[in-house]
């Protein structure tokens, strides 16, 4: 399991546009990594409306937000219009980066034993270092988290 202090793994996925994302496109810049579920459900719509609301005090802090769901890039881009987010969300449905990262995996839901994505978020340096794991999301106020996290 991927922890504060260890180099977070490079990858290629594809964006809401299909263009080719790898994460060392973003060396020198804090990247704010947000593993979730399915685009337009309620908990993760709430939580990418949140640091969408947060965006520009993350950008302030030099912070680019990145999601990664399972979805297909043509449903990210619907849901990126749909919630206005002005951040990349890129596709992983065969949850290879997920798997890398421990974001997919057996989870507890609803009281039951279950398999699929773990909501996870990192904070990874312009140097390619994990500086923070949030194992734990808050949906309702993760950008306001995450903005704490940053700043510390």
């Amino acid at each position: 399991m991927l922890d504060t202090g260890m180099t977070a793994p490079d990858f290629t996925l594809p964006d809401e546009s299909g263009n080719a994302t790898r994460l060392s496109d973003f060396r020198g810049q804090t990247v704010v990594l947000c593993f979730y579920p399915k685009d337009n459900t309620p908990g993760c719509t709430k939580e990418a409306c949140s640091l969408r609301d947060s965006i520009e005090d993350l950008r302030a802090l030099d912070a680019t937000v990145i999601g990664i769901s399972p979805d297909s890039p043509e449903s990210h881009r619907r849901f990126a219009e749909k919630h206005s987010l002005p951040f990349h969300l890129l596709s992983d449905p065969e949850h290879a980066v997920m798997g890398m990262y421990g974001a997919y995996g057996e989870k507890m839901l609803y009281g039951k034993r279950t398999l699929g994505v773990i909501r996870t978020t990192y904070i990874i340096g312009g140097d390619g270092t994990i500086r923070k794991v949030f194992r734990k999301v808050n949906t309702a106020t993760h950008g306001e988290d995450v903005r704490k996290a940053l700043e510390s």
